[in-house]
């Protein structure tokens, strides 16, 4: 039986979703995996009913707490950049959020791993993900910028929310064969994204765009 929730309906729907994914081809995004992926994601799935309405559009918008679901475009440039040269076995998730992004790479790579310091939020993104049935997820409650070293090394990480500078026990925790990063940098209201890809003692730097986002705080909220 087909659950019309996640099909979605009006606002929802398969229609809406796909006016989303052309805007996302104007924007630039190429990555047919990605772009397929996004469309099939339900992203009304991952807010409160009352903003459901709103999915598909081309904003951020409020989960509570002080966080927001990023745009579309962001969610996919990043995932785009993040496997730019290939599927990855093992990715590491700063800030799982409302559970969103976590879903759209558990359906592109191996394995994800996904730390966030909000429990309330943690706790309704593992509902969700388990909605989906989506099982290549692990979930860890606990502050971002120390990452997961026991599972390390990840052969990607993506950070979704801004440091001032990617922390070190990040860096150290990128695989030294080419591991990629992705994450916004700087302390004002506009933040660079940058692209870190590590090659032994090397960390190589690509600024890739101007973004928003939330700054990544330190200590969890039970």
């Amino acid at each position: 039986m087909r659950d019309l929730e996640i099909d979605g309906i009006g606002m929802t729907s398969r229609r809406t979703r796909e006016r989303m994914i052309q805007r996302l081809v104007a924007q630039g995004i190429q990555s047919e995996q990605v772009l397929e992926v996004m469309r099939h994601v339900p992203r009304h799935l991952f807010i409160d009913e009352a903003l459901a309405h709103r999915a598909y559009e081309d904003t951020a918008l409020p989960i509570g707490h002080n966080q927001t679901l990023s745009q579309p475009y962001i969610v996919a440039r990043m995932t785009e950049v993040l496997l730019a040269r290939g599927v990855l076995d093992k990715v590491l998730e700063i800030g799982t959020g409302s559970g969103y992004q976590t879903a759209v790479l558990a359906t592109l790579v191996g394995k994800v791993f996904s730390v966030e310091r909000i429990r309330a939020l943690q706790s309704k993104a593992r509902s969700r993900l388990g909605r989906l049935s989506l099982h290549n997820v692990r979930l860890r409650h606990t502050d971002g910028g120390k990452g997961w070293p026991e599972e390390s090394p990840f052969a990607g990480i993506m950070v979704t929310a801004a440091p001032g500078e990617i922390p070190r026990d990040l860096l150290n925790q990128l695989s030294p064969n080419g591991g990629r990063l992705v994450s916004p940098v700087g302390a004002g209201a506009v933040q660079e994204l940058v692209l870190i890809t590590r090659y032994g003692d090397d960390y190589q730097r690509t600024v890739l765009e101007m973004v928003r986002f939330v700054p990544l705080l330190a200590g969890v909220i039970s």
